[in-house]
């Protein structure tokens, strides 16, 4: 054990368990923020005011200040009193990683909504309706927001924070299946909002939104470690899924419920999940240093 390590007091205890402090402290700080959104007209109606709707709806004003305060600053707060400038330095350069090959951001933007509609089409009896071009037109835009909003707010945390850390100690596949449902743990709250559709949902939705978690969790892996721990490129992956859902899927699946959206994504996710654990043997690209 360290000098560092071994110091008294909250520092000491931040710097011997990071991770703890960092998942703590995330739960905490978005579940705080989140619980006037979950108790307002937005969600449970216990409390008589609404979320202004911000492009078409209430999260952006309800649910990103919660995500903002949780994983992007917990992870900022515990690697600055457990790393130090060294620690921050190489936080900020894996969130600044975007010199990888053109190959990974055309792939990643094509490969989502690929996998979807081909899951989606798995589970439909209609073929996909091509999207009007006003919604081509939009989607990159969208992306963008997904990216400054969804991805920002929740990757410096999850995959640059606490992905490198779990790796290292437990390995690939072994730190990914502890990420994996703590990042699902960390949405439940909002499952009694209007992000999770409430009330309209059973006590099996929240079950494989968590198994969601787990499966696309494998895939963020892969991807992150193979991009050389490019950030920006775990971003795209995961606002990709937001994007299609929000913008491309209902058009092009009329047919179907929002709830399909999650037997979509978890039958996507699983799919790929598996072929790339059979691929890699397990390790996930994962190259100890």
């Amino acid at each position: 054990m360290t000098i560092t390590e071994s110091a008294p007091g909250l520092r000491g205890s931040i710097r011997r368990r990071p991770l703890t402090w960092f998942f703590g402290l995330a739960n905490l700080l978005s579940w705080a923020a989140w619980t006037p959104y979950i108790l307002s007209e937005n969600g449970l109606g216990l409390l008589h005011f609404s979320y202004p709707n911000l492009l078409g709806n209430s999260q952006l004003a309800g649910v990103l200040p919660g995500a903002y305060l949780g994983p992007i600053f917990s992870a900022y707060l515990v690697t600055a009193v457990a790393d130090g400038r060294p620690g921050l330095r190489r936080w900020v350069g894996r969130l600044a990683n975007w010199r990888v090959s053109w190959r990974w951001y055309v792939g990643v933007v094509l490969a989502v909504p690929v996998m979807l509609t081909i899951s989606t089409m798995a589970l439909s009896e209609r073929n996909p309706v091509l999207p009007a071009v006003a919604t081509l037109v939009a989607y990159v835009p969208g992306l963008v927001l997904q990216m400054v909003t969804t991805g920002l707010a929740e990757e410096p945390g999850w995959r640059d924070f606490a992905l490198p850390r779990l790796q290292k100690r437990f390995g690939a596949l072994g730190g990914t299946l502890i990420l994996g449902p703590l990042w699902g743990v960390w949405h439940l709250p909002l499952f009694f909002s209007e992000w999770g559709n409430w009330p309209h949902w059973t006590w099996l939705t929240p079950v494989e939104f968590v198994a969601t978690c787990i499966t696309f969790s494998i895939i963020m892996t892969w991807v992150f470690n193979r991009s050389g721990e490019s950030l920006p490129i775990a971003m795209l992956l995961h606002t990709s899924v937001n994007n299609f859902f929000s913008i491309a899927w209902s058009e092009m699946f009329p047919q179907m419920s929002i709830q399909d959206t999650s037997h979509a994504f978890l039958l996507g996710s699983a799919t790929v999940a598996i072929v790339v654990l059979l691929l890699t043997r397990g390790r996930l690209g994962y190259k100890p240093a």
